[in-house]
């Protein structure tokens, strides 16, 4: 054997041994949904059915029959949750999911990264392997794994109205409050991609994109140096749905506000990123960004160097 190659199967067989109890990361594919706190399940309803034209497969019932979460699809695997309960230490925010491939390989490797996570992976009542941990700002983050006999996968392909405004969720966005911590947790252990930062003053970062390591959806960190009230929350914690042309999705839409009567006004206008959006406001205040796939005139827009809050 020529020498070389037998002192390089020496080295890797080393490395290999060197880790024995070490844990890969199994693939983190997409977000999965954003659950919220809703304080009138028929209101909310009408906002995200009615008015965003999306449908509900599904929903969970508490043990006296009385309704507690409603399921509102948005493609065959991503969701919108509505809690039908009092918002808790999140304002309206209740958690945020990704999916992977394999959650319990991902507990293992979380736990093998210090993560606080549960003894082990068990089935939710919709059949997905799922189980819960902690970001660095105390969102709750759900890791979910889609299963083939689940309530999702037998409603594949199906409840896609083709008047809903989206058919995907390309980012949720969550408040922020110290960089760093956000970063180890999301970039060094979760393996997110830094891909944009922003800010809408020049002066101060206001957003930092953060794209999943395995998809397309990313996580947009609402950077604050003082914590947000209430309303706030509601304006930073929130969903965006691309769409191929926002005036033509405005247009339809102030058409159905009428029928359901959202009196905010819906207006188009081109934001921070060069992307065309809009924005609109569930009847508790969360809100839900209607937004284009690319800039204007099709030219990226450079990242801000702009320090974050605080700094």
């Amino acid at each position: 054997m020529n020498p070389l190659i037998r002192m390089v199967g020496i080295l890797a067989a080393t490395a290999l041994l060197a880790a024995p109890g070490e844990v890969k990361r199994p693939r983190i594919l997409g977000v999965a949904h954003m659950a919220l706190y809703v304080s009138d399940l028929g209101k909310a309803r009408a906002f995200y059915k009615e008015l965003l034209g999306f449908d509900e497969p599904f929903s969970l019932k508490r043990d006296d029959g009385s309704e507690r979460i409603a399921f509102i699809k948005i493609n065959d695997q991503q969701y919108l949750e509505l809690f039908a309960e009092p918002p808790k230490s999140d304002g309206r925010l209740n958690h945020v999911s990704l999916y992977t491939d394999d959650a319990r390989r991902m507990r293992d490797y979380l736990a093998s990264r210090g993560v606080a996570v549960p003894e082990k992976v068990g089935k939710g009542r919709t059949g997905n392997y799922n189980f819960n941990i902690k970001d660095a700002d105390n969102h709750t983050v759900e890791i979910v794994e889609y299963q083939p006999d689940s309530w999702t996968a037998r409603k594949r392909g199906k409840y896609l109205p083709p008047g809903r405004v989206s058919a995907h969720v390309t980012h949720l966005g969550i408040l922020v409050g110290s960089v760093e911590p956000a970063m180890k947790f999301y970039r060094d252990i979760l393996g997110f991609n830094e891909f944009w930062r922003g800010s809408a003053s020049g002066k101060e970062l206001s957003w930092i994109n953060m794209r999943v390591p395995d998809g397309e959806d990313y996580l947009e960190f609402m950077l604050y140096s003082k914590p947000p009230d209430e309303k706030t929350r509601g304006v930073k914690n929130h969903v965006c749905l691309v769409v191929p042309d926002v005036e033509k999705a405005v247009a339809t839409l102030q058409i159905r506000a009428k029928r359901i009567g959202y009196a905010k006004p819906i207006e188009a206008r081109v934001g921070t990123n060069r992307k065309r959006q809009t924005n609109l406001y569930d009847p508790d205040g969360t809100r839900i960004e209607l937004m284009e796939p690319n800039t204007v005139d099709g030219k990226p827009v450079p990242p801000s160097t702009a320090p974050p809050p605080g700094a």
